[in-house]
């Protein structure tokens, strides 16, 4: 598999959550991949540890990215590209005049030339509208290296491909083997990599993922596109089965990004049991997944259970008037 930069705080660690899983009579653990980095908190530095290498081993002093306008992955670009002395563009999704807040905020704190588009536009153009910018850089003597929304593709698929040996390092230190792994899914390239971890090392996990939008279909058939274009870059032959691809749907709410009370209630209730600070975005509607799950049978109450906290921090505090103390 090919080489990455050193930018994320690795490995992260695996804590048992002893209230919770006495409370839901269950073994559950959570990997703190919100613990990374400060600026770089959550998954996705993991993926742009091998995006940005191959951005620099292609010549490119300037990347750009697209995003909600809390976007967790343009943040966590903008911060890394800066830190390498790169230009950062962030193509942000809008429906009005932002508020100047928690990821956004950082995008501008770490200088970030932003563009605005509509909810129209990024759906149906957006990779024509971050050509456009590569090529206004490109007159002006740079050269542009386009990541995708959640660095979900290839490249960025190693990222969790390698977390995944991460956790079976860890597994073998702790004493305890993880059966169920529970992770978010809101663009695919994070289950990709467990995905494509769990099969070539035959590691016999049920790899659940929880969509934060879309449904099951959808995602099944992204994950098979971003994991089988990331098999040049493993360099292995894996078989990519969509039935193997399991997606739980019934998560989702009222829509990406937007929050129920129930769900802030429960947010409220981990951080107060575990300080665990979830997001309303992805971790919070996991979780609350996950607890449902259990409740209802759908996952063996005599399982270790590996829940992926993916970070998301700075996307709570446009939330905070919602919340109900």
């Amino acid at each position: 598999m090919i080489s990455k930069l050193i930018l994320a705080n690795l490995p992260t660690k695996i804590e048992k959550l002893e209230r919770l899983s006495k409370e839901w009579d269950v073994n559950l653990y959570v990997k703190r991949d919100d613990q990374t980095g400060s600026e770089f908190s959550g998954n996705k530095i993991r993926k742009l540890e091998y995006v940005l290498k191959e951005a620099l081993e292609r010549g490119c002093d300037t990347v750009i990215t697209c995003g909600g306008i809390q976007s967790n992955h343009c943040r966590a670009t903008v911060a890394a590209a800066t830190k390498l002395g790169m230009n950062a563009v962030a193509l942000l999704r809008i429906n009005e005049e932002p508020k100047v807040e928690g990821n956004y905020f950082l995008d501008k704190l770490f200088g970030a030339d932003i563009r605005f588009c509509t909810p129209q536009e990024y759906r149906e153009i957006r990779s024509e509208i971050m050509k456009k910018i590569a090529q206004e850089y490109s007159l002006k003597g740079h050269k542009a290296y386009i990541i995708p929304e959640g660095a979900s593709f290839g490249i960025g698929t190693l990222g969790y491909y390698s977390c995944l040996t991460e956790i079976a390092a860890q597994e073998k230190e702790m004493g305890i083997s993880f059966d169920t792994v529970i992770v978010a899914v809101g663009s695919g390239g994070t289950y990709a990599g467990l995905y494509l971890a769990n099969k070539f090392f035959r590691l016999n996990k049920r790899v659940i993922g929880m969509a934060v939008c879309d449904n099951q279909n959808y995602f099944r058939d992204v994950i098979v596109d971003i994991s089988r274009e990331a098999l040049p870059y493993i360099g292995e032959k894996i078989d990519v089965l969509r039935e193997e691809i399991e997606i739980n749907d019934k998560y989702v709410g009222i829509g990406y990004a937007l929050s129920r009370p129930e769900e802030l209630a429960f947010i409220t209730e981990i951080a107060r049991k575990e300080a665990l600070i979830l997001d309303p975005v992805y971790t919070g509607k996991a979780m609350y997944g996950l607890y449902n799950e259990i409740k209802a049978s759908n996952i063996s109450r005599s399982s270790n259970i590996l829940f992926i906290h993916t970070g998301g921090l700075f996307g709570l505090f446009p939330k905070q008037e919602q919340f109900e103390f």
